[in-house]
């Protein structure tokens, strides 16, 4: 065991959880109409309970453990075999499973945001623990746990592909399936609180530190290099957004540029062990141009109510930077390279892997989807959307006057 090491993985164990715990909940929450926060609270909570006991159960077993490309054995099922003097890598193997636990956490955390003031709770942790087990475990074994896509040689640092491209494309499924809002979108009323929204975006940004420089599993120079990549793509995405929506409305806003700090960090996040300081900026600026278009595109043109653009921030800014890493890699530029490999063989693994995965994440969530209804239903009621779902589903509401 490496003491530095695991200092610091402890640390930015501590700092992912706090990126759903409260960054996402608040970031979410202050988006929406106030009679609805309280439930997006609760869904964030109840998810990260829900999902560290899966984690606990199967989830860490089936994602890391030698099983076959496809799937992980179950020498670890309910963390048996676990103790004080096992290790993975420089630290105990106890720390990696908390660490990997709160990426398990917030993935299915993020998908929230497209389906938000109208769905049933009991259907937000039924697909929740069956999305986990179906889609995102066997996707962490593909990608890191030495599955087919590893094998291929795949790149995904922190999670483009195993984060954002499944929540991204599951959310879009999820929202499309259960229809838009009332009254979508002419009659959508603004977020309630974006000062909430900044702070939840602010506690993201921090987090994300653990989220990407964690991925290193080591306090090293990966680790740091990851660091300054991921504050820099942040930072040229938001000025990015500030910047488009001066030139196109003639004002910038607070909920703007929070969102474009979130897209540059869901495009940096696969390349962060990858690039270097000039190729975060470079990911930045095109995470902040594609991803502020991709909302326009999917909210605006298509009409989907994606409520709070999980496909196109995460799901699209993931997938750029997994495709994207591949020409930023040049050592010339601080970055670490290919290993030898081409970029057009990188390139086609990187395509291989984004266009996997994502169809994969469709299949397996219309079946989800189609599960939940047959078992605890879909939709909230026309009614309780009406009232706001704080009261009707959890007889609370945010403020009391």
């Amino acid at each position: 065991m490496n003491a530095a090491d695991t200092a610091w993985i402890l640390t930015s164990t501590a700092l992912v959880l706090l990126m759903t715990l409260p960054g996402l909940a608040l970031f979410y929450g202050g988006l929406v109409q106030s009679r609805n926060l309280l439930s997006v609270l609760m869904r964030c909570f109840a998810i990260a309970c829900v999902a560290s006991v899966l984690w606990f159960a199967v989830g860490y077993s089936l994602a890391f453990t030698e099983g076959n490309s496809w799937i992980g054995g179950y020498s670890r099922l309910f963390l048996l075999g676990i103790n004080r003097d096992t290790l993975v890598g420089t630290i105990p193997e106890s720390l990696f499973v908390t660490f990997q636990m709160t990426f398990a956490i917030i993935t299915p955390a993020l998908m929230v945001g497209a389906f938000v003031e109208r769905i049933k709770f009991g259907a937000v942790m039924m697909i929740t623990s069956l999305w986990l087990l179906v889609v995102y475990v066997p996707v962490v074994h593909w990608v890191w746990g030495g599955g087919w896509l590893a094998e291929m040689g795949v790149i995904d640092f922190a999670g483009g592909i195993v984060v954002h491209i499944t929540a991204g494309v599951s959310a879009l499924v999820i929202a499309v399936m259960l229809g838009a809002r009332i009254g979508h979108p002419e009659r959508i009323p603004p977020p309630h609180a974006p000062w909430m929204v900044m702070i939840g975006a602010g506690l993201l940004w921090v987090g994300w530190f653990g989220f990407n420089a964690g991925s290193a599993v080591a306090a090293d120079q990966s680790a740091a290099m990851a660091m300054l990549v991921t504050h820099l793509s942040a930072a040229t995405a938001s000025v990015v957004w500030l910047v488009i929506e001066k030139i196109r409305y003639g004002k910038s806003s607070l909920v703007g540029v929070v969102t474009g700090t979130i897209a540059g960090l869901a495009t940096i996040t696969p390349a962060s062990g990858t690039v270097g300081p000039m190729g975060g900026v470079l990911l930045g600026l095109a995470g902040g141009i594609v991803c502020y278009y991709a909302v326009q595109l999917i909210k605006i043109r298509l009409k989907m109510d994606d409520s709070l653009d999980v496909l196109a921030v995460h799901g699209v800014g993931g997938a750029l930077g997994t495709i994207l890493l591949v020409f930023l890699a040049s050592v010339g530029t601080g970055g670490t390279g290919l290993g030898g490999v081409s970029i057009s063989d990188q390139l086609q693994t990187q395509i291989i892997g984004v266009v996997a995965v994502a169809v994969w994440s469709i299949i397996a969530t219309v079946i989800i989807v189609k599960i939940t209804k047959a078992v605890v239903g879909f939709r909230a009621l026309k009614e309780d959307e009406l009232e706001g779902l704080d009261l009707a589903h959890h007889g609370e509401t945010a403020y009391n006057r």
